[in-house]
């Protein structure tokens, strides 16, 4: 892990698509962090079909309708992408 990474944890379908639950890498923004994950995943069918059905948090903070390029991502943050749920 290097000094400057973020966390980025996918949960259910999200880490089915990843194949993995948890990997860190360096990022500017989300907007970075999005195209780095997509392209690291090319190979993963469905991945990115599931990531654009994902709610995205930011430590605790939900991105909702937020342009992906001006949410800056600093060493040491936790992005998490949490597909839809079913039940109640």
């Amino acid at each position: 892990m290097n000094d400057s990474d973020v966390t980025v944890h996918y949960w259910a379908a999200a880490r089915a698509a990843a194949g993995t639950a948890e990997e860190r890498l360096p990022a500017g923004s989300l907007a970075d962090l999005l195209t780095e994950i997509s392209r690291r995943h090319a190979d993963r069918d469905r991945f990115d079909d599931v990531i654009a059905s994902c709610s995205i948090l930011v430590g605790e903070t939900p991105v909702g309708g937020r342009d992906h390029a001006t949410i800056r991502l600093h060493p040491g943050d936790t992005v998490e992408f949490l597909p839809p749920f079913a039940g109640g």
